[in-house]
């Protein structure tokens, strides 16, 4: 067959002349305030948060491992009734009676087994490859530098994949369930990525409850689509008071619609309502790392001309509060992967109060 008839053209077309409607252009900070306002209740409403059940959290215990310098402590909770959610928690040492810490939660992106690269736990070979790739132990560097964080797997990976990937080979395990959660929620009027967030939104309610906590410090860290759970759950949960979302801050048409990606990307009417820029400013002012790897073949066809242009649209909200130290757009030499420079550091600055060379 020598010629195809391809929609793709029609629908780039039509995504690149349209200007979202919660688009953030606001020149001034009563503008924003008002802007901020309808942007969260639109981003909430086709996440499909209004859908989702509260209950009991019920956490439970499930094990509990001395390794270097921090202990993992492997948990449950409920998020829905029915709803089960695994995490691990990592407690740095010599924490004395009585003291807070600075709590952080990773999150996890796809081939990983979901948290057990983000803790480290490379226990076959081919997770422990994938870790080496993507740099995405970075669950260890945050306990390290004296952070309480907490590590979850978002449903479809990990311990929570449904029965079409589930299985203990490695292929298996490295895969995950987007594709089939996704289409079993739509029909219902949810989404995944919005059960990703709501789920995060409950392990912040229980990490409030916890008495070595700080109740207002608390980060979020991701790579990949760890980067999405980061960048949905802080522009809608004030709670978070320090992000960084590494390889996942691009232009939706280039990077999602002309280069297909995993299916929990694709969220009914989000294009005709936000791209990444205003999704990023609802963040604003609080601190926030952006990681952008100048090799990664995810930011589309333009490459780093399809991130820079969304980052200073985010930039413009930190202005409007004298602000812009805040953000931090940190981009490396390489691939898709967790560079995690300025993000690390930012945890150190942002959740300790610790300024560079302190």
């Amino acid at each position: 067959m020598d010629k195809y008839y391809e929609s793709l053209p029609h629908f780039s077309a039509i995504m690149e002349n349209l200007k979202p409607a919660m688009h953030m252009d606001c020149k001034t900070l009563d503008e924003y305030v008002t802007w901020k306002d309808k942007a969260r209740a639109r981003l909430s409403a086709l996440l499909c948060l209004d859908r989702m059940t509260r209950c009991d959290p019920e956490p439970k215990l499930i094990s509990t491992e001395r390794l270097d310098g921090y202990t993992r402590e492997k948990w449950t909770i409920l998020t829905e009734p029915d709803v089960v959610m695994p995490f691990y928690r990592l407690v740095p040492d010599r924490i004395a009676g009585g003291e807070r810490r600075p709590a952080v939660i990773a999150t996890h992106g796809h081939g990983c087994c979901g948290k057990e690269a983000v803790v480290g736990n490379g226990s076959f070979p081919e997770l422990a490859d994938a870790i080496r790739k993507f740099n995405n132990d970075y669950g260890v560097s945050a306990v390290k530098k004296g952070a309480i964080v907490f590590c979850p797997d978002a449903r479809g990976f990990g311990e929570r994949r449904e029965y079409d990937t589930q299985g203990d080979s490695a292929i298996s395990r490295l895969s995950s369930s987007c594709s089939y959660l996704n289409f079993m929620a739509l029909p219902l009027g949810r989404c995944l990525a919005g059960t990703w967030v709501w789920d995060l939104m409950r392990l912040a309610d229980h990490i409030e409850a916890q008495p070595d906590v700080m109740p207002d410090k608390l980060g979020c860290i991701g790579l990949s689509g760890g980067g999405l759970q980061v960048l949905y759950l802080t522009a809608l949960d004030d709670r978070v008071t320090y992000a960084a979302c590494s390889g996942y801050f691009y232009g939706f048409r280039q990077a999602l619609l002309e280069l297909y990606n995993c299916s929990c990307n694709y969220v009914p009417h989000m294009w005709e309502n936000f791209d990444v820029g205003d999704i990023g400013a609802l963040i604003a002012p609080r601190p926030f790392v952006i990681e952008t790897g100048d090799a990664d073949t995810l930011n589309g066809k333009s490459g780093l001309a399809n991130v820079l242009p969304y980052v200073e649209q985010v930039r413009s909200a930190y202005r409007l509060f004298d602000r812009e130290n805040m953000l931090c757009h940190d981009v490396f030499e390489g691939p898709h992967t967790w560079h995690g420079t300025e993000s690390i550091r930012g945890i150190e600055r942002f959740l300790f109060d610790k300024e560079q060379g302190s």
